[in-house]
């Protein structure tokens, strides 16, 4: 099995892996919908009551530029989103190769906490943990096993 003609395959229409990782990604995608759709339109509710961040006071009102911010990445989170449809819908063959990007970004998630490189909020900024810090570990683990499980023919 070459994982290229799997990630890459000839024929984008015609998927040939598992059943769990196509219904899988399916569900997946909902969490994505869900996720897109309070960062870019309900920007101030995601960040506030969903991530835990406190509102930072100041003059000029620093919170819009937050709340811009956050706002174009929930619109990134759409675009993503969009493609993952696309492919669930027209191109299955390319569905490992979402859940590989989808695996990698949980992933990078779950490591960019370990390294001191990258900035990230401290305890003065929110008053509780974010549901992306609580389920990355586990949404990492089963994006993963869906990967792996997309590479395998269904009559392997």
């Amino acid at each position: 099995m070459n994982i290229l003609t799997r990630l890459f395959p000839d024929d984008a229409r015609t998927y040939e892996g598992s059943n769990i990782a196509f219904y899988g990604l399916i569900l997946f995608a909902g969490l994505l919908i869900f996720r897109s759709t309070v960062h870019w339109l309900f920007w101030e509710f995601g960040l506030h009551t969903i991530a835990n961040v406190v509102p930072i006071e100041g003059n000029p009102d620093p919170m819009r530029l937050v709340y811009m911010f956050f706002s174009v990445w929930g619109l990134e989170q759409v675009i993503r989103t969009f493609l993952v449809i696309v492919v669930l819908v027209k191109y299955r063959g390319l569905i490992p190769l979402m859940l590989l990007v989808c695996s990698l970004e949980w992933w990078i998630r779950i490591l960019h906490n370990y390294l001191d490189y990258f900035p990230s909020l401290d305890a003065q900024y929110t008053n509780g943990i974010t549901p992306g810090v609580v389920g990355a570990p586990f949404l990492g683990v089963i994006l993963l096993t869906l990967f792996i499980l997309s590479l395998r023919k269904k009559n392997d």
